[in-house]
């Protein structure tokens, strides 16, 4: 079991491509932007068109959650503003946390960033702050991001329907989540005895099968 205020420390992390920066009043505008892309709303299914003040005041108390990490991803060669990822609706008891990321622009998706700001934050929440589940959800026509979540070791857990109408269509949302051990497991590092017996727990019977990437 964690404490509640597990995510009260807000650090710099830094990533093979990618620094992770506490995300504050500083990024504003190029959060403001972002939100205004049309393609970036889609693929996070955001609908409301946020004011300028709106994302002041958003901005101005992120340090003050102690349940929840907002990053901002900055390319680390030039400290380029590349988006925001954030650990969120921490579960203390359960040791579980929300993941999601956003990244400003269809022109810096496809380089890697993306990848490597994930394993940069799932390093920190499972080897720092002691997360055993890190889940997402995820829109079945992003593809791309899909595909990456799946190559970083995110499993399909279950499928929402029909959960975001845009443009008159609507689609269906894929949860989708990893387990501690698993992580190890990926890193090439041994995982503990509760570990292993978590993961062998998470392993469909042999005539379940497992869910294939839409």
């Amino acid at each position: 079991m964690l404490l509640d205020d597990a995510l009260r420390t807000k650090p710099t992390l830094h990533g093979q491509r990618v620094v992770l920066r506490p995300l504050g009043p500083e990024h504003a505008e190029v959060v403001w932007h972002s939100l205004a892309d049309p393609e970036i709303r889609r693929l996070t299914g955001t609908h409301t068109e946020f004011r300028r003040d709106q994302i002041d005041a958003w901005l101005a108390d992120r340090s003050e959650h102690d349940d929840r990490l907002d990053c901002a991803i900055h390319r680390r060669t030039d400290d380029f503003y590349l988006g925001e990822l954030a650990l969120v609706d921490l579960d203390p008891a359960n040791e579980t946390v929300g993941l999601r990321i956003a990244l400003t622009s269809t022109e810096v998706t496809g380089k890697g960033y993306g990848s490597d700001a994930m394993r940069t934050i799932l390093t920190h929440a499972f080897d720092t702050v002691g997360i055993h589940r890190v889940y997402l959800d995820v829109y079945a026509f992003n593809t791309h991001a899909v595909r990456t979540y799946e190559r970083l070791g995110f499993t399909h857990e279950g499928r929402a329907r029909d959960a975001l109408l845009w443009d008159g269509v609507r689609h269906d949302a894929m949860l989708m989540s990893i387990l501690r051990p698993e992580w190890k497991a990926a890193q090439g590092r041994p995982a503990t005895t509760s570990d292993a017996t978590t993961a062998a727990r998470s392993q469909p019977a042999p005539d379940q099968g497992t869910q294939q990437p839409r």
